[in-house]
Order: structure tokens, then C-alpha cells, then sequence
């Protein structure tokens, strides 16, 4: 490995490194381990993603209802509207503003996406 390689990637170890100490990072670390602790909204996460499959299974199939939409978004709602679950949802909204500025400030000398399509090729 070159020299450049192995100091790019140290600086973007220091990068994650230097992430995991924002605030916003520690504040959604926090919140999630809240969400992940609460049995309440582990069994509220569940009902969705139970929900959320039926509806999707039935939609596959044609057989997806406005109804099951309907009851598809009640269950969302009632899931983010959990204190515990709409912190979590409040912080990781702020890591990823965070996250984005970041991905700007290395996307803007690049002229590419960074973080979104710097891998690719041929892309319109």
C-alpha cells in the first residue's frame, strides 16, 4: 500500500473517529440504545414490521388495500409518536444534517457526491 493510501485512510479513520464525538452522534447513540432498552416500543416495532410486511406481501401479490395502507400509516404513527421513539427519530434526523454537511465539505473539492456516487461509473 502507498504511503497516500495508508494516509487517506487514517484520515478517514480520524474522520469516524472525530463523528463518534459529536454531539449529535452521542445523542443518537443514546437514543437508540433508549429504543432498543424499551419494551414498549420493541413490541411497537414489531407490530409494524409484522404490518409493514403483510402490506408489502400484499401489494407483491395485488392484493394490497387502501385500507391496509391506512392501517399500515396508523401503526407508524402511533409507533413515532412514543417519546422514546421520537427522540431517537429527532436525533438521527440532526446526525444526518450532520452527516450531510460533512459529505459536502469532502464532496466540494471532488466535484462529486462523496458519500452518494462517487463509486460509480456512467451514471446520468
Amino acid at each position: 500500500m502507498s504511503v497516500e493510501t495508508t494516509s487517506l485512510e487514517q484520515m478517514g479513520r480520524d474522520l469516524g473517529a472525530a463523528i463518534a464525538e459529536t454531539d449529535e452522534y452521542q445523542r443518537f447513540e443514546q437514543a437508540k440504545q433508549a429504543v432498543e432498552a424499551d419494551d414498549e416500543a420493541q413490541a411497537h416495532i414489531r407490530e409494524f414490521n409484522q404490518l409493514r410486511e403483510e402490506f408489502m406481501f400484499a401489494r407483491q401479490t395485488g392484493n394490497a388495500t387502501e385500507d391496509g395502507m391506512q392501517k399500515l400509516q396508523s401503526k407508524q404513527q402511533e409507533l413515532h409518536s412514543l417519546p422514546v421513539m421520537s427522540e431517537y427519530l429527532e436525533a438521527q434526523s440532526e446526525l444526518q444534517s450532520r452527516l450531510e454537511t460533512v459529505n459536502e465539505a469532502i464532496s466540494d473539492p471532488l466535484a462529486v457526491d462523496f458519500g452518494g456516487e462517487a463509486g460509480g461509473c456512467c451514471q446520468d
